[in-house]
């Protein structure tokens, strides 16, 4: 069996204005998140967040697209996920990246893997994750962006 590595990336999807995209998780209604997705092998983790936001949404973002906030997180894996694990492997270590777009759109969701979509201001959508991990990635999106030409004034 071929296990799953215990490293993932989070990418929060937003645009100028701030309001971020979440997707509903298909085998936990009501769960709602940013693009989160494992590292594969040996991809560079900016290409496991362009794979992950790419075949979650179908935005294909150019590698240069993505921020990466140099922040990891650590938790325990939900025990009914550990089964995809090597034996023993309890903790992820997951990776933070944003990705800025536009304007909301529409995106094309993985079906296998959500039941849909929803654009939020970044405080509704904080409100809404179930991972107090994406929550803090969220509500950190106006301290980061604050000085850019990309927040809202």
């Amino acid at each position: 069996m071929d296990y799953k590595k215990p490293v993932s990336v989070l990418v929060v999807i937003h645009t100028p204005a701030l309001d971020v995209l979440l997707l509903e998780r298909a085998r936990h209604p009501g769960f709602w998140q940013s693009v989160t997705g494992s590292q594969e092998d040996d991809e560079a983790l900016l290409e496991t967040a362009r794979r992950e936001v790419r075949e979650e949404t179908g935005i294909d973002a150019g590698n240069g697209e993505f921020i990466d906030w140099q922040h990891t997180n650590r938790y325990e894996i939900f025990a009914e996920w550990r089964f995809r694990y090597a034996p023993g492997v309890t903790h992820n270590t997951e990776h933070v990246f944003s990705l800025c777009v536009p304007e909301p759109g529409p995106v094309r969701i993985a079906p296998d893997e959500h039941l849909g979509y929803r654009w939020l201001p970044w405080k509704e959508a904080a409100e809404a994750c179930f991972s107090w991990s994406n929550r803090d990635a969220i509500l950190e999106l106006p301290l980061r962006f604050a000085n850019r030409s990309t927040s809202p004034q």
